[in-house]
């Protein structure tokens, strides 16, 4: 998770924050819909159809729960104003309905059944044909799963300032899955939403998501037959409060100041989450972001030929020069300043195809290479052998210990020789003063 681009972090929050937002209007304008569809577009169409349905008592209950949530703070820190706004809505859509005959604001028990009975205890049967039938949903389910969590943990680390521990994360969380199936649960992960509402309320160690729980616990318990009597529309204000707080604005706007690609990058993996899922916007958000980064680390990656004559004032050839090399006749170097992999490979071949000379020592510097992947490998296999048929001998100076070991593995010396190998460019160019004059 530590390897996703903030662009990405904040594409997807920022689209979840939407989805909350659009999945809430239902409930929070009391619209007579009798069944919302899960593709975004689709949800927004029912909406403008159906908005001649508006309910006023809804629609204003709302709203006053948006505007308590908002104004709690400036009485009180400590009282989380979702909570405050859930009692005061609840108490007052009862009286409403109660004295004033008002019975078009919803309420959690008119959608949902409420039993307080805790679900019994059973362990699922398992065969060999179960496994088999459920290892390959399993394992999707638990990166998911994973990611998901530890995005969240990510999302909350931007908010608090503080650093989770993965590793513990995981661990908690896959335990909990372990048992929860017992008593009819199904795969729980941290949850972007949740974790936002309890940050926002307060909430700052793991001893909040375990009173989270107990609390949730009791209520089911002992006052299930209450929690019948919220509105739904209080709980879609908390949600859209909840959406706006994520939604991160602000910095999705500071983003869009930034560089076209990381640009590209957020507005994909924002419309991809809003309009498909998270899973399918992660994934083609961190294909971009890769394809980007690969991008640059080409651009960035220079391969230039080191000459007598050096200009000192030009800033890139001040360290060459400031080296008084005196590269012999017949003798061509190249530096390599960069990763050497398969997003340059080609790069060095068109630059000696450019020169176009055919020298008798072809001197190839790589102080400055911090790794060699497969493809940069091929590629110097490549060119020492074309130089070999030509009667061209490679020497390589300022291998790096990593470099050299890579090269080493790839038996790439027993090709180039490993006379060939020098430790510095001074030991080079004397290599191939030997070879000239021989």
């Amino acid at each position: 998770i530590k390897y996703i681009p903030y662009p990405i972090v904040v594409g997807f929050t920022s689209g979840i924050a939407l989805t909350i937002f659009s999945t809430q209007l239902k409930d929070f304008f009391g619209l007579t819909v009798d069944n919302v569809p899960g593709d975004f577009i689709e949800k927004w169409i029912v909406y403008v159809r159906h908005f001649h349905t508006i309910d006023l008592w809804s629609t204003l209950v709302g709203v006053l729960s948006v505007v308590i949530i908002a104004l709690t703070p400036r009485f009180s820190k400590k009282v989380p104003g979702s909570l405050v706004a859930i009692v005061v809505m609840t108490v007052g859509v009862w009286l409403l309905k109660t004295y004033a005959g008002v019975t078009s604001v919803a309420t959690i028990g008119d959608r949902f059944s409420i039993s307080a009975a805790l679900p019994d205890a059973s362990v699922p049967s398992m065969t060999w044909d179960t496994i088999k039938g459920l290892i390959s949903p399993a394992v999707t389910i638990a990166i998911l799963g994973a990611i998901e969590s530890l995005l969240s943990a990510t999302v909350a680390d931007g908010v608090t300032g503080d650093k989770h521990n993965s590793n513990q994360e995981l661990i908690g969380q896959g335990i909990a899955n372990v048992f929860s199936p017992i008593f009819g649960g199904i795969p729980a992960t941290g949850a972007i939403a949740r974790t936002m509402t309890n940050i926002n309320n307060g909430g700052r160690t793991p001893v909040a998501g375990i009173v989270h729980a107990v609390v949730l616990l009791l209520i089911f318990l002992f006052l299930m037959p209450l929690a019948q009597y919220i509105p739904m529309a209080c709980l879609a204000g908390v949600l859209v409060v909840v959406s706006y707080n994520m939604s991160g604005w602000r910095t999705f706007k500071e983003l869009l100041r930034n560089p076209k690609s990381d640009v590209g990058v957020l507005l994909v993996t924002f419309f991809l989450t809003v309009i498909f899922d998270l899973t399918i916007a992660i994934e083609v958000g961190l294909l971009l972001a890769c394809l980007m980064f690969m991008k640059r680390m080409a651009e960035s990656t220079q391969i230039s030929v080191i000459t007598d004559d050096l200009d000192p004032n030009k800033e890139s050839d001040i360290e060459l020069h400031e080296e008084h090399l005196t590269i012999p006749d017949r003798v061509e170097v190249y530096e390599i300043n960069g990763p050497y992999f398969f997003g340059i490979a080609n790069k060095f071949e068109e630059e000696m195809i450019r020169i176009g000379d055919r020298p008798k020592v072809r001197i190839i510097r790589m102080r400055k290479v911090p790794f060699v992947d497969s493809t940069g490998i091929h590629n110097l296999t490549n060119l020492c052998r074309m130089s070999q048929r030509e009667g061209i001998i490679i020497v390589l100076s300022g291998v790096n210990p990593r470099v050299h070991e890579t090269l080493e593995k790839a038996s790439f010396y027993e090709l180039l020789g490993k006379d060939n190998i020098c430790s510095n460019i001074n030991e080079a160019l004397a290599k191939a003063r030997e070879i000239v004059k021989a």
